[in-house]
């Protein structure tokens, strides 16, 4: 599955036309539209076709589009489904997902609709968010139900109300789940997301927060406003001295090669595979935060 660097992945409500037009301004790795929690039930219809028509229409650059349907066993769910592959979306966000039946239903939902318009089978991608005790249990099975996955997600804030606890700013209740949901995500080889961080107005937690779930290994954050963006997408970039190590290691990694050299060392020092993998996604954070410049691998 093709690599993608999802730091951040924005959610925009699939009631807010302005909001809609202009996601793409912000900066995220990922817009998603939301036609679930955001929206009253007395909107979801309207929402579904706005979100349809800016789909269709407006041009969101290289961003990755995703959409949070409806639970896929109502008809809410199935309309959803239904508009959203058709209008060309790349990732379908299953809701409070709990056992791999339910992406499996899901898939097999997709499949029909591309099936019926010619699309090419199993282009439509999914990401299964857990927010559920059970989900989070079941997070191996959630994680390898479907190849259309591209990563799993967590819900912080119903799973705590599963839990019959609150979130802390310490985050100690979550860890069980993101450590789970972290695991089952490296295990079946797709990236793994943390829950948003809903007091939009502290940054200092905010930063806390990503600190931590960056070391955890999460590859990125849903986000519920644009403000937010920035500073996690500063603690995901590397420093000089990290890229600079980067860049040694895969000259290194190059030298090597062209003397036909099984051993490749780097200051005395061997390097192994896990060693090139971190110096490689080291490399595409830098590209893609701007500090490493495309064509040439110069620090900006």
């Amino acid at each position: 599955m093709e690599y993608r660097l999802r730091r951040t992945m924005m959610f925009v409500p699939g009631n807010n036309p302005s909001m809609i037009k202009d996601a793409y301004i912000y900066g995220s790795d990922s817009i998603m539209f939301d036609l679930e929690d955001s929206v009253s039930i007395a909107e979801k219809d309207a929402a579904r076709l706005l979100v349809y028509h800016a789909l269709t229409s407006v041009d969101y650059g290289d961003k990755e589009l995703v959409v949070r349907i409806n639970d896929p066993y109502t008809k809410l769910g199935k309309d959803d489904l239904e508009a959203m592959v058709r209008a060309g979306v790349h990732v379908i966000r299953l809701p409070k997902t709990e056992t791999a039946q339910d992406v499996v239903f899901c898939d097999e939902q997709i499949t029909q609709i591309e099936k019926e318009i010619g699309k090419e089978a199993g282009s439509t991608r999914m990401m299964a968010a857990i927010e559920s005790a059970v989900g989070v249990l079941n997070a191996r099975d959630i994680a390898f139900a479907s190849k259309r996955l591209i990563g799993i997600a967590l819900g912080a804030e119903d799973y705590v109300t599963d839990l019959k606890t609150n979130r802390s700013p310490e985050g100690i209740e979550l860890l069980f789940a993101r450590c789970m949901i972290l695991q089952a995500a490296r295990a079946a080889g797709i990236s793994a997301l943390d829950t948003v961080y809903s007091d939009v107005n502290n940054e200092e937690g905010l930063i806390k927060e990503a600190k931590l779930i960056k070391q955890l290994g999460f590859d990125g954050k849903s986000v519920i406003n644009p403000k937010q963006i920035e500073p996690i997408v500063n603690i995901y970039t590397p420093t000089v001295k990290e890229i600079k190590k980067s860049l040694d290691i895969m000259e290194a990694i190059k030298e090597a090669n062209q003397k036909g050299s099984g051993v490749i060392a780097l200051n005395g020092k061997m390097i192994d595979k896990p060693i090139v993998e971190r110096a490689r996604r080291v490399l595409d954070l830098a590209r893609a935060a701007g500090v490493l410049d495309l064509e040439d691998d110069s620090i900006e």
